[in-house]
């Protein structure tokens, strides 16, 4: 438990350069690790190269403190009893040489051996539970920094997309804009072709009235003329006659009356 605690703090001073552990197991979690959104670019290896992920759980020792994988590494050459053999003939070569040599040292270092031994599971799971807490902590920041990315990218892009959409909207009002400005010149020119119309058809109208006026003067003139002709003609005797029989007309009338 404190191995594995002290390898997630020293992880964590590495300006949060995740640690990878010997098991493969410990790389299949860093899909998870990753936004749902995310896609692997195509040129990606991912299964050779897979991402590097910090390991949740250290990997399995054996005796507290001999990784397990030394064992198996031998378990396809020498078999079950290949590491005790190993370990068992190292030893005794080195004895037997004197390379390693059985002093006092080695007593007190077997002593302090037993005492933090004795200190780990003493007070190893309090440590560890401390520690845990600060890296859980420290998970947290750095999920939440990135959750604040994210969805600051996030409204970015639908900021985006609403100015595009905005923009689209420019559009449909240049449209709008030049068909206005279309029907303008349409009224302006049937104004003027209306102006030109009330015009022409005044001009006409003054024409066909003073053709009436002349018309009128030559009958009039012709009236006249005519009158005074007839006027001219008659001398006084026929005159005193016509009168005298225009008398005579009403008293017949009157008579009969």
């Amino acid at each position: 438990m404190l191995s594995r605690v002290s390898l997630r703090a020293v992880a964590q001073l590495q300006a949060g350069r995740p640690l990878v552990g010997a098991c493969t197991t410990h790389t299949s979690a860093a899909s998870s690790s990753l936004p749902s959104t995310y896609q692997e670019p195509p040129e990606r290896d991912v299964v050779n190269f897979p991402r590097r992920a910090m390991p949740i759980h250290p990997a399995p020792v054996k005796y507290g403190f001999i990784p397990e994988e030394w064992f198996t590494f031998f378990y396809k050459k020498t078999g079950v009893t290949g590491p005790y053999m190993f370990t068992v003939g190292l030893g005794t070569y080195l004895f037997s040489k004197e390379i390693l040599v059985c002093e006092h040292e080695f007593y007190t270092g077997l002593s302090l051996g037993i005492m933090c031994i004795f200190a780990v599971k003493k007070f190893g799971p309090k440590v560890a539970e401390y520690l845990d807490k600060e890296v859980d902590a420290a998970d947290k920041e750095l999920t939440d920094s990135r959750d604040l990315t994210v969805k600051s990218l996030e409204e970015g892009v639908a900021l985006e997309k609403l100015q595009q959409w905005r923009a689209e909207g420019q559009n449909l009002l240049f449209e709008a804009k030049k068909e206005n400005v279309a029907l303008q010149l349409e009224a302006a020119y049937r104004e003027r072709v209306a102006a030109a119309y009330q015009e022409v058809k005044r001009r006409l109208d003054y024409q066909v009235e003073r053709l009436n006026v002349d018309r009128r003067i030559a009958h009039k003139h012709m009236v006249s003329w005519i009158v005074s002709s007839v006027l001219k003609s008659l001398t006084p005797q026929q005159e005193k006659e016509s009168l005298q029989r225009c008398i005579a007309d009403l008293q017949a009338l009157s008579a009969r009356a």
